[in-house]
Parts: C-alpha cells; sequence; structure tokens
C-alpha cells in the first residue's frame, strides 16, 4: 500500500512565473534598449532602388516580349499555348539574337516539322530580335506534369 494521503496527492505545485517583456528591457544594458536605436533603421533599405534588368534576362523587357509572342503560338491538337502546356524549356537572350530550346508531346508529333519553324518565324518578329534560332530537344521528354496551372485548368486536369 501506498503511504501517501489524499492530501498529498492532490497538491499541484504553483505555476512558473511569466515572463514579461517590460522586464526583459528593464536588463538590456542602456546602448541595446529600443529607445537608443534609430526610429528609422529601415530608412536606407527602404530608399535603395531596384537594380535595373537588362532587357534580355527574365523580367526584361525584350525576354518577356518573347514570352508574350510564344503564349500566342497554340498547339494545333490542344487548345493551349506552347508556353503554358510546358513545351518551352528555356529561353536565351543574347543582344538581339534568341534562342529558344523546346520540345514536343512525342517525337511522333504531326507538327514536329512545322511548328520549330513557326516559332523561330514568330519570335524573329519581336521587336528588338535581330536573329532566332529554334533548339528542339527531348531530354527531358514531355509529361503532362511541366504544364502550368492555367494549361491543366483549361483541359480540366485540375
Amino acid at each position: 500500500m501506498n503511504d501517501f494521503t489524499t492530501e498529498q496527492l492532490d497538491h499541484t505545485p504553483p505555476p512558473p512565473p511569466r515572463a514579461r517583456v517590460s522586464d526583459a528591457i528593464d536588463e538590456l544594458p542602456v546602448s541595446e534598449t529600443p529607445a537608443a536605436r534609430p526610429r528609422d533603421y529601415l530608412d536606407g533599405f527602404l530608399a535603395q532602388q531596384p537594380t535595373e534588368l537588362s532587357p534580355g534576362e527574365p523580367g526584361g523587357q525584350l525576354y518577356e516580349m518573347v514570352i508574350e509572342a510564344l503564349k500566342e503560338i497554340y498547339d494545333p491538337e490542344i487548345p493551349v499555348n506552347v508556353y503554358d502546356l510546358g513545351l518551352i524549356y528555356g529561353v536565351d537572350v543574347d543582344g538581339d539574337h534568341v534562342v529558344v530550346s523546346m520540345t514536343l508531346t512525342t517525337p511522333n508529333c504531326p507538327v514536329a516539322e512545322s511548328m520549330p519553324g513557326e516559332i523561330e518565324m514568330r519570335v524573329g518578329a519581336v521587336p528588338g530580335v535581330g536573329s532566332a534560332e529554334v533548339n528542339l530537344v527531348w531530354d527531358p521528354p514531355w509529361d503532362p506534369q511541366k504544364m502550368s496551372d492555367e494549361a491543366k485548368l483549361e483541359l480540366g486536369m485540375l
């Protein structure tokens, strides 16, 4: 048998003291108290201007114009543009020369001969593009996971 009384079993220890912010501030050295810090400490950060993007990098004007041109080209069998379909693997802009790396849904795609030529023509017509080149690649192979959410929604896959 246990030698504990009912009084001893029901006794719970008192809760620990709660920490208060005012206690911590009083313990800080004078140089580290919030009052010693300048009120507008973010002024320098907020005054910084964003760095200027070159036209050929993502977010640059020429790059975005090329992407918009790619979004106007539709796969003839699927009502989704080639960019959102995930067929465009890369767009490299070097001055006025643009290289587009792309694939097709399958190597036996009926537009395998015409699609790269159409993309080269449309990208070459973007103002500021002097020459365009299309590299057709098969590795990695295309799969439906490469499609944008918009394309999946359009095709009823979401």
